[in-house]
């Protein structure tokens, strides 16, 4: 686990080395932070996000929690580039909430073409 986080780190510093520091202007899905900003914080989730028998952290549940309460955003997030350039599954990505034991997680909001069980 600990390599994929590091993957998921020089991933992250590779993007922001690459395409620079862009101010966003505009309110997006996660308020005036891109979905793609917002997906590094979600690196403690990064084998959780690949694989659904994969334990999920207490810091990956912490990360979920705090943009659980916008589905907009952890949908944008889940789909977001930088999610897909770690490998983040978006099928077994939705399952997190549920895996964290989110109670009042949004079931059945549809992020792209998964619902959040």
């Amino acid at each position: 686990m600990e390599a994929k986080v590091k993957c998921f780190v020089s991933l992250a510093l590779l993007f922001f080395s690459c395409a620079g520091f862009e101010r966003v202007n505009g309110a997006g899905e996660c308020g005036s932070i891109s979905a793609d900003i917002m997906a590094f914080q979600m690196a403690p989730c990064a084998s959780a996000s690949q694989d659904v028998n994969a334990a999920v952290s207490a810091s990956c549940c912490s990360a979920i929690q705090k943009i659980d309460q916008n589905p907009k955003c952890l949908c944008a997030v889940m789909l977001s580039n930088t999610a897909k350039s770690a490998g983040v599954n978006p099928g077994v990505a939705v399952t997190i909430p549920k895996r964290c034991k989110i109670a009042n997680r949004p079931v059945g909001y549809k992020c792209g073409g998964y619902s959040l069980p």
